[in-house]
């Protein structure tokens, strides 16, 4: 059995994944830690580790199979156990989110998006309905939601998280630039957009063009 994965793990197998399954795409069957490194720019001692990590090994001097690594990662990362989420907040962000269609690959379902501007209700993105926000028990109870991707304004962040916890959401996705006030028996996964663009541009020149 492996051990517990960090966050970071977690986050370094995904990529592995995507690079695993461009090869897999190229009809390419092995792939060596020097190759994923040289792609990821990461140490490639790291990438052994990782993939050691969960139980599997390479061929000396030949590498990695890459749909049995593949096939690896998603049964460590359970893939193929369906998460069903919603999205609440329809606003630019709400719809892009609702719009990509990759989730569903790494077991992740979003069922429905909820939003309180009459204008939006009941209009579909991506096959998705726009429900009003009192609806959202129904669709819980419907579909057994257990997660919500948050992507409301800030000043109502607080109020729709404490809407959404007395619904019995118990995971909740934040892309709000507001730190959540939560039981301890429910998990926020904070997504900081502005600190991890800030992090990408340390250290670029103020004249600098992109």
């Amino acid at each position: 059995m492996h051990k517990v994965l960090t966050d970071k793990i977690i986050n370094r197998l995904t990529l592995y994944h995507s690079i695993l399954s461009d090869y897999i795409e190229k009809e390419i069957e092995y792939i060596s830690s020097p190759q994923i490194a040289d792609l990821l720019h990461i140490d490639n001692t790291q990438i052994r580790k990782d993939i050691a990590m969960i139980g599997y090994k390479g061929k000396c001097k030949v590498g990695y199979k890459t749909g049995e690594l593949k096939c690896k990662i998603e049964a460590t990362l359970k893939f193929k156990t369906v998460k069903t989420a919603v999205i609440v907040g329809a606003g630019n962000l709400g719809m892009a989110l609702a719009k990509y269609d990759n989730f569903e690959a790494y077991g992740f379902k979003i069922t429905a998006l909820f939003d309180n501007d009459p204008v939006k209700i009941g209009i579909k993105i991506n096959e998705k309905e726009v429900f009003n926000l009192n609806e959202l028990q129904f669709i819980i109870d419907k579909f057994s939601v257990k997660i919500a991707i948050l992507t409301v304004p800030r000043k109502f962040a607080q109020k729709v998280t404490d809407f959404l916890v007395n619904a019995g959401i118990k995971y909740i996705w934040n892309f709000t630039p507001c730190v959540l006030n939560v039981p301890d028996n429910i998990q926020v996964w904070n997504e900081n957009l502005i600190g991890n663009f800030l992090q990408f541009t340390v250290g670029v020149e103020d004249n600098q063009t992109f």
